[in-house]
């Protein structure tokens, strides 16, 4: 898990896939200099088990646009290559033939607002998801949702779900990273009439191997 930062701020998720790349939302994107902490449980302290790292390169999906909500994914190059340790590990890409059936359970996490009135957290909270029928998403989000390049989940409003801060975060299915936390309903995130949207990462795996690769 990544804290991304702006001025020690946290303002989105990501997922470290290699020593020197992670993995997040292309909404993310900001012209400020962006630091991506890993190994952290408490973003407001200075845990021993943090890394601090610089982002020296960011690498935004080509068809991304800034007032849209297709292709919301981007790379982040490091500067520096994180130091794998119990803290900061790798997830690895999903396989690109599976289909994942409705209703299977998910994780999420983030230190995003716990209710849409609420500030974001300090501390790193984690819930699940269960996958949506696509077609439930379609009729709810019209034109916003592409099932090929999207995954939706529906969640329990006690138990609440992803919110604004939580963006670029992972959905992690069968313990494979599925997803990217991309948009909500934007007037109640924890609204369970609204399904929340991930950006589905097998959809990209070609894209993402590209830019690693060069």
């Amino acid at each position: 898990m990544a804290s991304l930062q702006f001025q020690d701020k946290h303002s989105c998720g990501g997922v470290l896939i290699r020593e020197d790349f992670v993995l997040t939302a292309a909404h993310c994107e900001d012209e400020q200099t962006m630091t991506a902490v890993l190994g952290a449980h408490n973003i407001k302290k200075k845990e021993k088990s943090q890394q601090r790292i610089e982002v020296a390169k960011r690498h935004p999906h080509p068809k991304f646009k800034k007032d849209g909500h297709q292709y919301d994914i981007m790379l982040l190059e490091l500067k520096n290559n994180a130091t794998l340790n119990t803290y900061v590990k790798i997830i690895g890409l999903p396989k690109s033939d599976e289909d994942l059936p409705a209703r299977v359970k998910c994780e999420v996490a983030g230190w995003g607002r716990t209710g849409q009135t609420k500030p974001i957290s300090n501390v790193l909270k984690e819930t699940t998801e269960s996958i949506q029928f696509s077609r439930e998403c379609d009729h709810i989000w019209k034109e916003y949702f592409v099932s090929s390049r999207m995954i939706c989940t529906t969640f329990d409003k006690k138990k609440g779900g992803v919110c604004q801060g939580d963006s670029g975060g992972p959905l992690i299915c069968k313990g494979e990273l599925q997803g990217l936390t991309a948009f909500t309903s934007l007037c109640n995130c924890n609204d369970p009439k609204y399904p929340h949207v991930f950006t589905q990462v097998k959809s990209f795996l070609s894209w993402i191997k590209e830019v690693m690769k060069k």
